[in-house]
């Protein structure tokens, strides 16, 4: 359970831990203790156990608060450039989207500013919404790309993706979503538009190692299963793997499309069928729940939760931060959200934040829970105890969170 010598890098004592480690509930500890060693966990338990004569670098004092595995958003659209909050005042004046969109607003107005953006400005426009993340022990962040739509464009959100990781000190994983919506070069030709994504596109960004998974938004309005297909068959020549935007407007099988694909996740899933609920099930596939987006445009359909449940299909829950439906940097927020709006326990809201969002992408041998030989990301909180994470909202109760054994 420890390093041979005993010698560790550094030890927290004097807290409480919530492991979240696979069916465990919250895995608590009372007066436990975490040894790290070489940016991994060494050894963890309670205080009273650990071995005689363990000796470490550093010894930190809790003192007394609460420590869990590094919060995980896995699934936002943080890069980007631009603001839609007129078209949201508009929205609630009164003004109809398709007339928004017709006057060059909707996804297209963000499509035009991140185009427009330089990489330097399109980083200091994104670097402020992940810091914000990053403020509640944030310790691993997904980034789609999907706002440049051609392949210049696509290739600098990416690479902007890859400097906030490097310079935040952030686990970002690149999801490429050269599939978001259609171009206005391509008006008509969303068969051709594809075949720039999966020819052109993808195997210019796979070959520059900057892309991690594969996604597309599958909807009637945009695109169709069989498109989507011919996206996933690309990724999987390239070796990458698949997710997808699923059943968030109607259900299109995106579901069981992933599923066949043995997919990550499949996102948003309001309109979600027993029988893509089946098929995810089947495949291991993680259901990744958007309240925020669920909120920000006053859906009333809510994803099927107890149904989840009940097939044992894991959920994690994500911002979706967009600048279009769900403006929202506070994973502690959508915590709050996935149980009030979506009737999640604070348990499973906190796992959709840890374990279950680090399987959606699909790194859950690595981090998602504290576990001697997990990367020793973790996040120190003052609490009484672990479901006041997703109970306050608007306050961030997180002292400080580790990256790899690091404090940052």
């Amino acid at each position: 359970m420890s390093h041979a010598t005993r010698d560790w890098d550094s030890l927290w004592l004097n807290v409480h831990l919530a492991t979240m480690r696979p069916g465990a509930g919250y895995g608590e500890i009372t007066d436990g203790a975490i040894a790290v060693h070489e940016g991994k966990i060494a050894w963890i338990g309670p205080r009273n156990a650990l071995p005689a004569g363990a000796r470490a670098g550093q010894e930190h004092d809790g003192g007394g608060a609460w420590l869990t595995p590094g919060l995980i958003d896995c699934h936002t659209h943080a890069v980007y450039a631009g603001n839609r909050s007129d078209e949201w005042e508009a929205r609630l004046n009164g003004v109809p989207y398709e007339q928004i969109a017709r006057q060059g607003g909707g996804i297209v107005s963000t499509v035009r500013a991140t185009r427009a953006a330089s990489f330097d400005e399109l980083l200091q426009a994104s670097l402020p919404r992940v810091r914000a993340l990053m403020a509640e022990g944030l310790t691993t962040l997904e980034i789609k790309s999907g706002y440049g739509l051609d392949l210049a464009n696509e290739e600098k959100m990416l690479r902007v993706a890859r400097e906030i990781g490097r310079l935040t000190g952030l686990d970002v994983r690149t999801t490429f979503l050269g599939a978001h919506a259609l171009p206005p070069e391509y008006a008509g030709r969303a068969d051709d538009y594809i075949g720039e994504v999966c020819e052109t596109m993808l195997p210019a960004l796979a070959g520059q190692g900057l892309v991690d998974a594969v996604d597309a938004f599958c909807e009637n309005i945009g695109f169709t299963p069989a498109q989507t297909e011919r996206v996933f068959l690309a990724a999987k020549q390239h070796g990458l793997p698949v997710k997808l935007h699923a059943e968030q407007l109607s259900d299109q099988g995106g579901a069981q499309l992933t599923a066949r694909y043995g997919g990550l996740s499949a996102d948003h899933l309001e309109h979600l069928s027993a029988e893509g609920i089946a098929a995810m099930a089947a495949a291991g596939t993680v259901a990744v729940l958007l309240p925020g987006a669920f909120y920000f445009l006053r859906d009333t359909r809510l994803p099927p939760v107890e149904a989840l449940r009940q097939a044992g299909v894991p959920m994690a829950i994500a911002t979706d931060c967009n600048p279009g439906t769900s403006p929202m940097t506070s994973l502690l927020l959508a915590m709050n959200m996935a149980c009030t709006v979506f009737r999640l326990t604070p348990r499973e809201a906190l796992a959709g934040a840890t374990l279950n969002a680090a399987r959606a992408l699909g790194l859950a041998e690595s981090i998602g829970s504290l576990e001697v030989g997990k990367k020793a990301d973790f996040a120190l909180w003052n609490i009484d105890r672990p479901g006041d994470l997703a109970y306050a909202m608007g306050f961030n109760p997180c002292a400080l969170s580790v990256k790899a054994g690091e404090i940052r």
